[in-house]
């Protein structure tokens, strides 16, 4: 294990990561990578799909070991970059707090702090409680978390479970303000409202002095809050800036190396009245009379806040969730899907918000995620024709821009918007009537997110109609000829191009949210 070493210095960098690389079979994830980040900076870690990001996060925390030749120092604490380890990390004040912020919802703020730490016991065994809270009530004064020691985590909102992981990780430290916190993407599930508590809570903490590494693909968070940005391409460290000044396409050419003229490709018009897909009062689960009418040729957008009844919507229509009333007609003939292959066999693909749970098999190589859909096309009598599935694969890696070293690499070791690209392949491939995208570009950088669009206006160009959710009403505004708004299972208003405006959806969600006794009237 790695030793603890080094002479304060009182201006020296709370992190500096020396000529750091990283080398998989294969793949040079990192590429000689140095940078260093300020005491009490909020410091913007930035860079697309396969950047290196995530692989540079893991080596900090000692779950990957760097390649021999560089160094990590945090504070006066160093170590070669191939001999650190997550007990190396914890020692040398580095904390991680991700996506996922790993709290147990039905547990109570006061145990969840104990969880890695461990319970005070008395000399008999039992827990000492009253110090746990009281320990509990300290942490939460101190971070001004709005909860109490006995509530459950489960009722917290969004932004304070993640502040109470973020209490957790930093709760030993010696001094308000030691060592780095690394927050990786802990915004990209939180609606708006959410993530507007959770920055107002990191710009306090770092004005009180605490370091924070801030990792996302959300720009106008790096904008509003960050001091510094780091931007990697291509597993190498390309610029260091100040953020002071910066605008987001500023950002955006650093990211891709290129300006993007458009992130969002323009859709093309729709040009018949023809209706692809009809819903007449449809009623499942949250959904309590839904009518709409897609188009041929139309990009119809979904907004609406988290339990609008968004995602079951989709899910509806593609046969996963049950229909319980109401009628809806697929080129003018009524369907009741009783399962998602009859769905699928009518034309209808559906790609949903959870891509690892639901959408892939992460164990699996790229190729047979690609072909996962098309299965039985592969197979004459008992004999599955591999050859030809590869070809398949390798023609869908270059149409849809897939970065990956072989058709045969396991799924699970993409990044995210690559993993994304080719699920969207998966359906694509089949020429779809009909494409129900739920959150396509959560997660992904900007340049994929170009590229997933680019894909999507292909596949209208060639006939397919588009539902597309998103809680990134900018991205609705660009995408979209029409946008609908769900509140409590209804529709509630209604939005045209051009007067999609993410302004104008947020004021709909909200206020249609408190109040759905009346439509609200929209352009």
């Amino acid at each position: 294990m790695a030793q603890l070493h080094g002479d304060a210095q009182g201006s020296a960098p709370a992190l500096r990561v020396t000529s750091l690389s990283k080398t998989f079979p294969g793949t040079r994830a990192l590429d000689d990578v140095s940078l260093e980040v300020q005491p009490g900076h909020i410091h913007a870690l930035l860079g697309g799909n396969g950047s290196g990001k995530s692989t540079l996060i893991k080596v900090l925390a000692g779950v990957y070991h760097g390649d021999p030749g560089g160094e990590i120092t945090v504070g006066t604490a160093s170590a070669h970059s191939d001999k650190t380890s997550p007990q190396w990390a914890r020692q040398a004040g580095l904390h991680f707090v991700h996506q996922n912020p790993g709290v147990f919802p039905t547990m109570t703020v006061a145990e969840n702090m104990a969880i890695g730490r461990g319970f005070e016991t008395t000399g008999i065994g039992s827990i000492k409680w009253r110090a746990l809270k009281r320990r509990t009530a300290e942490l939460l004064e101190r971070f001004q978390i709005q909860a109490t020691p006995d509530m459950p985590v489960g009722l917290l909102r969004p932004a304070d479970r993640t502040m109470v992981a973020i209490a957790r990780a930093l709760q030993d430290q010696e001094g308000g303000h030691d060592g780095v916190l690394v927050l990786d993407e802990p915004t990209a599930s939180l609606p708006a409202s959410e993530v507007d508590v959770l920055l107002t809570a990191l710009r306090r903490y770092a004005a009180a002095g605490q370091t924070i590494i801030f990792v996302t693909h959300r720009l106008d968070e790096v904008i509003a809050i960050s001091d510094r940005v780091s931007v990697l391409r291509d597993g190498r460290h390309v610029a260091t800036i100040d953020t002071e000044g910066k605008n987001e396409m500023d950002l955006v050419e650093l990211i891709v190396g290129r300006a993007l003229d458009r992130v969002f490709p323009e859709m093309p018009p729709v040009e018949s009245e023809e209706a692809a897909l009809e819903v007449r009062g449809l009623v499942a689960g949250p959904l309590r009379g839904v009518d709409f009418t897609l188009r041929k040729g139309e990009v119809l957008g979904i907004a609406g806040l988290l339990g609008s009844g968004r995602t079951e919507l989709l899910k509806a229509l593609f046969g996963a969730y049950p229909l319980a009333a109401g009628q809806v007609l697929l080129d003018g003939q009524p369907v009741r899907f009783k399962g998602v292959e009859q769905a699928m066999d009518a034309g209808i693909a559906y790609i949903p918000e959870d891509r690892a749970a639901e959408a892939a098999f992460l164990d699996m190589s790229l190729r047979e995620n690609v072909s996962a859909s098309q299965v039985r096309h592969y197979w004459r009598g008992l004999r599955h024709r591999h050859g030809a599935e590869g070809v398949d694969a390798r023609r869908s890696i270059t149409d849809y821009m897939v970065k990956a070293h072989s058709d045969q690499q396991p799924f699970g070791t993409l990044s995210g918007g690559n993993q994304q690209k080719v699920v969207l392949a998966r359906w694509l491939r089949r020429r779809p009537k009909l494409l129900l995208l739920d959150e396509p570009t959560q997660g992904v950088d900007v340049n994929a997110r170009a590229e997933i669009y680019g894909a999507v206006r292909r596949a209208v160009e060639e006939g397919t109609s588009v539902i597309v959710v998103t809680s990134d009403f900018e991205e609705l505004s660009r995408v979209a000829d029409r946008v609908i708004v769900l509140a409590h299972g209804r529709v509630v208003a209604q939005v045209a191009a051009p007067h999609i405006e993410p302004h104008r959806l947020t004021e709909l969600a909200f206020a249609s949210a408190g109040d759905t006794t009346r439509k609200v009237a929209a352009s």
